[in-house]
């Protein structure tokens, strides 16, 4: 077959992405970017315990309920992806339903949630980190010093990985997180065995004390599970397959953590069943039950799986940071040196090298100032959370919109929508008006009053970079059959 001059006559000289190291992730490498972003190994240990707190013993039904939420948005996200690949992430997608002004403002909370989640996954992972090396007797339990130290060393790294190539850190991404949910997989499974509740019929039923209300209480914790599980959609310039790979991986992502949090529910509901207050009353299950067996081989294994699973997220989520800011940077929303490329890696260097450094220090100061490690890493993600929340219900509501705009529209993708954004928009509301005046809805609300009054200034000032908002990997004429391979691709 011969590539027709009149064919690439009409097509880019080169696509809008160029630069990033296109088509070259397998699915295997996708999946665990998506499933890395949501972290399911560290949020099995943490997340169960604060539905328990709304649920009580309905609390598997209510992460259940989640899991379907998550699947929907997966659904709305899913109709972009088979359909466009995009570095920006759901910032992009939004822009191609909505329009520029919503889909800037999916990109803010997005920025929030990928920047903040980042900064919690690093400062968890050192936490745990710290909390290995003082079992093998080499670091002060939890110290300021140690916790910081732990936090630049492993920046450096992230930074190392994201810079050399997607590839090798999509590799690091998917041996550490495997490692990361084995090691929790085999703690759950003996602790199980130790309290001998490997059947627990009565979860399983719908708890006759326990209402709907209370159901519904306990989703917006569940949730927590989800956030960062689209962060394979950042990937979709340097997929192989990405109209295939990536809506799949999103998918499976939701499904997967889901059937995980579902068994870490079961598991530590079981156990605490005879304590006093049940789940609810133990704000750290895991590691006192780990505790109470005596057998300091299953607390490492433990610290070892929660930092893998901490720092995998991190990675994945700085990988999907950095795409976005790449994004931006080559629309010239941002400054136009973070849309370059490095000539050698095919990564946004210029990117990585403004992102990590902020990652880093973030969190360091938090400590440095006095707050304890876990509770900077608490706060860092609740305000990550409610700006994944933000982004979510946009490319939510995008959806329908883009479909009827390619002439696509379908009425699933009309029930989808109509069931996902008002549920989406009432678990926003209930986040805001539950959290501290002074806590995650200020901060975000500040970030977000700094990009309306960036994006009012870009639509005055330079209005040609506000209509070039939704920038996607396009076919380019190299791309043909017997075209010359440009370097940049």
């Amino acid at each position: 077959m011969t590539r027709s001059p009149r064919g690439a006559d009409l097509l880019r000289t080169q696509s809008p992405m160029a630069g990033l190291d296109r088509r070259n992730l397998g699915p295997v490498q996708v999946f665990a970017q998506s499933v890395s972003g949501a972290a399911p190994a560290a949020a099995m240990a943490v997340v169960p315990a604060l539905v328990a707190a709304s649920s009580g013993s309905a609390t598997i039904w209510s992460i259940a309920v989640a899991t379907a939420l998550a699947l929907l948005v997966a659904s709305c996200i899913g109709r972009f992806t088979r359909r466009m690949a995009a570095a920006g992430s759901l910032y992009s997608l939004t822009a191609k339903g909505l329009g520029p002004c919503p889909a800037f403002l999916c990109g803010s909370g997005l920025l929030i949630g990928y920047g903040l989640l980042s900064m919690s996954a690093l400062t968890g992972a050192a936490i745990q980190l710290s909390a290995v090396l003082t079992r093998l007797g080499m670091s002060p339990a939890f110290a300021p010093p140690s916790v910081i130290g732990a936090l630049l060393m492993l920046a450096a790294l992230i930074a190392t990985l994201t810079v050399r190539g997607v590839r090798l850190s999509a590799v690091v991404v998917l041996l550490v997180e495997t490692l990361s949910i084995g090691l929790i997989l085999v703690v759950f499974a003996i602790l199980l065995a130790q309290h001998g509740v490997l059947v627990d019929t009565a979860q399983l039923t719908a708890p006759a004390d326990v209402g709907l209300g209370a159901i519904a209480a306990g989703v917006l914790p569940a949730l927590a599970l989800f956030i960062g599980f689209e962060a394979a959609v950042a990937l979709g310039v340097e997929a192989r397959r990405p109209f295939h790979t990536i809506p799949r991986a999103v998918r499976r992502t939701a499904a997967l953590t889901g059937a995980l949090g579902l068994f870490a529910a079961y598991t530590q509901v079981a156990m605490f069943a005879a304590a006093p207050g049940g789940l609810a009353a133990n704000p750290n299950p895991i590691p006192t039950a780990v505790a109470s067996e005596q057998l300091p081989w299953l607390s490492m294994l433990l610290d070892a799986g929660l930092a893998a699973s901490f720092f995998a997220c991190a990675l994945a989520t700085t990988t999907a940071l950095v795409r976005l800011l790449f994004t931006a940077g080559r629309e010239g929303v941002l400054p136009a040196a973070l849309g370059t490329a490095h000539r050698r890696h095919r990564t946004p260097h210029v990117a990585v090298a403004v992102a990590v450094p902020v990652v880093a220090v973030v969190p360091a100061v938090l400590v440095g100032w006095g707050i304890p490690p876990s509770g900077a890493l608490s706060g860092l993600l609740i305000t990550a959370a409610l700006g994944y929340l933000l982004a979510y219900l946009l490319v939510c509501l995008a959806a329908p919109v883009f479909l009827h705009r390619i002439g696509e529209l379908t009425v699933d993708a009309v029930l989808t929508t109509a069931v996902i954004v008002p549920v989406l928009l009432a678990v926003l509301v209930a986040f805001v008006a539950s959290a501290p005046v002074t806590s995650a809805p200020l901060v975000v609300g500040s970030l977000l009053v700094l990009a309306a009054t960036r994006y009012l200034w870009l639509r005055g000032r330079h209005p040609e970079r506000v209509a070039a908002i939704g920038m996607y990997d396009e076919t380019s004429a190299v791309d043909l059959v017997g075209a010359p391979v440009a370097p940049g691709r």
